[in-house]
Parts: C-alpha cells; sequence; structure tokens
C-alpha cells in the first residue's frame, strides 16, 4: 500500500492527484489488476471527473455549496456537519482498472481529492492488486 500526502490550501477544494495514483501503480510493477484509492476521513472524499476544465472541478464545489451550505442550524457541535454531508455525497474510495500497468481512465477523466473541512494535511491510501508481468 502506498500511502499519498495531501495539503489543502481551503476549505472546500478539488486537487488532482491522478499523477501521484498512476506513480504508485507504476512502482507496484503490477501489470493487470484494480487499483483503490481510499480517503480514511469523515470530512472528505474522492471522485473521478474531467480533469481538462478547471471550471468543472469550481462548479462543482459551487453546486454542494448550493445543495449543503456551510451554515443550516445543523446539530453536530463541531460546525462541520456540511463537510460530513458533502463526503458522504461524494464517497470515500474509486476503484479503477489497471491495463498494461496503467490505469485505465478515460481521456478526460482524472482522480481528485475532495476537501470540504479544510485547510489539513491529508493521508490517501493507494492499494494495487493484481499480477506482475
Amino acid at each position: 500500500m502506498t500511502v499519498l500526502t495531501v495539503d489543502t490550501s481551503s476549505r472546500c477544494q478539488l486537487l488532482n492527484i491522478t499523477q501521484e495514483v498512476s506513480k504508485a501503480v507504476k512502482e507496484s510493477r503490477i501489470h493487470s489488476g484494480l487499483c483503490v484509492v481510499f480517503v480514511p476521513h469523515t470530512t472528505a472524499g474522492i471522485t473521478i471527473n474531467e480533469n481538462a476544465d478547471r471550471d468543472v472541478s469550481s462548479d462543482i464545489l459551487a453546486h454542494l455549496e448550493r445543495v449543503v451550505p456551510l451554515e443550516c442550524n445543523y446539530r453536530h457541535i463541531e460546525g462541520n456537519s456540511s463537510a460530513h454531508i458533502k463526503a458522504a455525497l461524494v464517497g470515500n474510495s474509486v476503484t479503477l482498472i489497471i491495463e498494461r500497468g496503467e490505469l485505465v481512465l478515460g481521456r478526460w477523466q482524472g482522480i481528485f481529492f475532495a476537501e470540504f473541512d479544510g485547510p489539513r494535511r491529508r493521508s490517501v491510501y493507494v492499494q494495487v492488486i493484481g499480477t506482475q508481468s
């Protein structure tokens, strides 16, 4: 397993971690298999989406903020209920196919770490499973 460290700089942001995950896959020397990317935090998530246009990330974050606003009479005493809800909506893991030692992603797809309670230092676990060439 590889543990990536992600430093976020704002309360909510999407960070493209595709290169770091791809590097973990290459270093594993797995030729064919699966790559699981998992976020062990309750106020952060992981998703796959478009990486060609940064406005897509901005649109996702803006819409999540409209659906789950920061202030909304939440009962959770820590004041970060919106972050927990957003993380639940986005999810905490993705599974990708590995073929010929490479991640199988669509032309415009990237892997994004989703921060909803930053800025913070976070961990992302990458587990590669399969057969070596």
